[in-house]
């Protein structure tokens, strides 16, 4: 591959990625990024975790957790759960504010995906999904080679 249309193709998945970051920011309904409804995510399916644990598992670093679950909590979107026996391990368990949150934040990367891609054809949209799978796989076989 020509490495000018390489970083051509990098520079516009960059600019689309930007674009859908600034959408979905300007439309959901608390000032927390991408980050945060990763976090509530990972809490709705799993459920209360230490940020440490939360850390490890999204691959954050655990100063970027602390930010996180800091706007969580003042938000109203996740809270923290102090053990009993030893105050000092703190978990963090998403709120039903959070909850409907995490389904507004879902609702609304469906609809900007769903307008990024109606640009495309039935047949663009099976190459493009080909050219997904296809980079996939190759990033799963060279993490599966280390």
């Amino acid at each position: 591959m020509e490495k000018t249309n390489l970083f051509k193709l990098i520079h516009s998945s960059e600019l689309i990625s930007n674009e859908n970051i600034v959408k979905f920011s300007s439309k959901f309904a608390y000032p927390v990024g991408i980050s945060a409804i990763l976090v509530l995510a990972q809490l709705r399916t799993n459920g209360p975790k230490k940020q440490s644990e939360l850390a490890d598992i999204l691959q954050y670093s655990k100063g970027a957790i602390t930010n996180i679950s800091s706007k969580l909590v003042k938000f109203e979107l996740a809270e923290r759960l102090y053990d009993e026996e030893d105050r000092r391990t703190i978990h963090l368990k998403i709120t039903a504010k959070g909850q409907s949150a995490l389904i507004e934040a879902q609702k609304l990367g469906e609809e900007i995906y769903v307008e990024l891609f109606e640009e495309l054809t039935e047949e663009e949209l099976d190459q493009y999904l080909s050219i997904q799978k296809k980079i996939l796989n190759g990033m799963k076989n060279k993490r599966l080679s280390i």
